[in-house]
């Protein structure tokens, strides 16, 4: 999806990028709405964004609904249903690191990202595959839901796919506040409206954020107030709205970050470190963005004024703008993350979504996965051989990643959120494009990592073939030596009866596949794992082999399993489509109850029920049963809610019958439930 709204940095006299800043709300997209009350409420849900309680004078562009933040309620929410998230936020270990440059527990990743527009952002992804399917998640410590303008909206909430993805793999998200400087349509009403209080000295908008934050489960809130113009009396109230809004936050399980902008004077203006303008902020807050003025002697002093205050260092985030040049941009990596000593700061990304944005017209999934393994990985596309050249210290170099592989039943289509086509049991049910971040599997959490005495593969998201879902891991290469490819850090528990499933096929060349099962941690950063190898079955198409782990000592704990590919010489190519550990027979949910139709215009169809029992629920998944009983794919989500756009009767029909199920860990299904809709 191609955000219509652009991003602009000022640029102050000493040449850094100075403000985070959408631009003016012309860029809007469509679809009718009105200020106050919609004359025709449109059927598809979008994102939710507001104001913090006056709206702008005159009436919104087309596809922009104003809205005021204090009048939100969650039983007034016509569409909290599309757009609360339903995954919790999993746990996080970290492996032993897969090369010797990256470091545990020192500096994260914080990553700024404007998936879509502010207005007319679906809630729960659409018909094309030309999306930023983000997957390098093991890296990101923290992603930020970056939009909002001043035609617009200000105050911008996470959409449900994007935060069941983040959840899955351990990383929380922020929904956005954004006060715009004056010169792109910021006022300073908006500043005083979000810290006004109330005849008890409390903050009223503090708590909304807060409400809003539990009802669509997400995380907390990056708070930007860069409206120029304000006063040491307007900060204080700042300073006491931020320090309410933590305390309330901490309480809900929910964190705040901070943009170094506004400062104790009341006046805007970023400091790139962290000093007695703004220090009182960060103490307010769990965390803080640091703008991109910063040197290296400022972050130097940064860090040590955060431990003077009994902070960790690595609650700031050094922003590092990639919005416009990626990989090429200069970076002075030493003054944050070192090679040779102790990080110094965290490191905030911002737009990294550029890895997709800066790709021509026509671009492919495979080709944004291509740019976004060079920017998280680097150019070696292997963080256990960085490319020592290279300029771009991607996070694998310095971060160590992690992982959220910790219980079972687990498994994984390495369904990357988007795609061309939508498979099942590797045939195509339905062949529209796609996107929707929450049917993203766990993914690997370092990619790819091959070891061999030979020429290494490519190893990459394919999106010709799949088993289920959009995507399967293709390998592709000349197999002159044994090659272990590394897929995922586990720390699963290792019984009598735990197998392993692994679902692969060889499209081309001469080549046998072995499971690869670790039972203890490499003796090293940057070594290998120590693995045993079982065979597994190959046929003529997608195989499903089941492996018993025999021999292996129960009781213990898989901390990774990989694949060995063994060919004849010639080139080969192979895919993994599919990887599932249990330790007992899949169990199918429950059949979805009360499935309904709740609202309907022509074609236009929401879609509701109550939550399946019995067994892990992974999804639900929406079929349409064709004249002819073909089972035609229309979608996914892990809500109890869903949107169909666009239906049209089919072969002389009098009505549509739809088929719902509930989809387990292991991708058992339940028996459908049946709904009808009468043309």
């Amino acid at each position: 999806m191609n955000p219509t709204r652009r991003t602009v940095l000022l640029v102050a006299g000493t040449g850094a990028a100075a403000a985070l800043l959408p631009a003016s709300p012309a860029t809007a997209g469509a679809t009718s709405a009105t200020a106050g009350a919609e004359a025709a409420v449109p059927l598809q849900p979008y994102a939710s964004y507001w104001y913090p309680d006056s709206l702008p004078s005159g009436s919104p562009g087309a596809g922009i609904t104003w809205r005021g933040l204090k009048a939100w309620s969650a039983a007034a929410d016509t569409d909290l249903a599309f757009n609360a998230s339903s995954v919790p936020l999993a746990e996080r270990f970290t492996p032993t690191p897969v090369n010797t440059t990256a470091r545990a527990g020192q500096a994260r990743i914080q990553s700024l990202v404007s998936f879509g527009p502010t207005a007319s952002n679906p809630s729960q992804g659409s018909a094309t595959a030309d999306y930023y399917a983000l997957t390098h998640w093991s890296y990101v410590d923290e992603l930020v839901f970056w939009g909002g303008s001043s035609g617009e909206g200000l105050i911008l909430a996470p959409n449900a796919p994007i935060v069941d993805a983040a959840h899955r793999h351990g990383v929380p998200v922020l929904g956005n506040v954004f006060l715009p400087p004056a010169a792109y349509g910021g006022q300073l009403q908006w500043t005083r409206d979000l810290v006004q209080k109330d005849a008890a000295g409390h903050y009223p908008l503090a708590a909304q954020l807060v409400a809003v934050a539990e009802a669509y489960g997400f995380d907390g809130w990056f708070v930007n107030a860069e409206t120029s113009g304000g006063n040491a009396a307007l900060a204080t109230d700042m300073l006491g709205f931020l320090t309410e809004l933590k305390a309330l936050s901490k309480a809900k399980g929910q964190r705040v970050t901070w943009y170094d902008s506004m400062t104790v004077s009341g006046s805007v203006s970023w400091q790139g470190a962290l000093n007695n303008q703004n220090k009182v902020f960060f103490q307010a807050a769990d965390s803080m963005f640091v703008d991109f003025r910063w040197s290296s002697g400022s972050l130097a002093s940064s860090g040590t004024a955060a431990q003077q205050l009994g902070r960790s260092r690595y609650e700031l985030w050094a922003g590092v703008d990639v919005e416009a040049n990626g990989w090429n941009r200069s970076v002075n990596w030493d003054a944050m993350v070192p090679s040779g000593s102790a990080h110094v700061v965290s490191v905030g990304f911002y737009r990294p979504e550029w890895t997709r944005n800066h790709l021509p017209a026509g671009r492919t999934p495979g080709d944004f996965h291509a740019s976004d393994d060079r920017f998280w990985s680097g150019r070696s596309l292997d963080p256990a051989r960085p490319d020592t050249a290279d300029t771009w210290r991607a996070p694998a170099v310095s971060v160590a990643d992690r992982s959220t592989v910790t219980g079972l039943p687990f498994g994984s289509a390495f369904n990357t959120g988007h795609g061309l086509r939508w498979y099942e049991d590797g045939e195509v049910t339905s062949t529209t494009p796609w996107n929707h971040l929450g049917l993203q599997d766990r993914l690997p959490s370092r990619r790819w990592v091959t070891r061999t005495a030979g020429q290494h593969p490519a190893v990459t998201f394919d999106f010709a073939a799949a088993w289920r879902g959009g995507s399967s891991v293709l390998v592709d290469g000349t197999l002159d030596a044994p090659t272990t490819l590394d897929v995922y850090a586990t720390r699963l528990p290792l019984g009598a009866g735990t197998v392993v499933e692994l679902t692969h096929r060889v499209d081309s060349g001469n080549v046998t596949a072995e499971l690869a099962v670790a039972t203890a941690e490499p003796s090293g950063p940057g070594q290998p794992y120590a693995y045993t190898y079982f065979p597994v079955t190959t046929g003529s198409g997608w195989e499903t082999a089941t492996v018993r782990l025999t021999g292996l000592p129960a009781g213990g704990t898989v901390h990774a399993l990989g694949v060995r590919l063994t060919g004849a010489g010639g080139a080969v190519k192979w895919r993994l489509g599919g990887l599932a550990v249990r330790d007992q027979a899949a169990q199918s949910p429950g059949t979805p109850a009360d499935a309904r139709i709740t609202d309907a215009s022509g074609g236009d169809l929401r879609f509701a029920w109550r939550a399946a029992t019995g067994g892990d629920v992974r999804h639900y998944t929406l079929h349409r049963i064709l004249p002819d009983g073909t089972r035609r794919f229309l979608g996914g989500t892990a809500q109890q809610a869903f949107f169909v756009g666009g239906l049209t009767p089919e072969g002389g029909e009098q009505a549509a019958r739809f088929e719902l199920r509930a989809v387990g860990e292991l991708y058992t299904a339940s028996v459908p439930a049946t709904v009808t809709h009468t043309w």
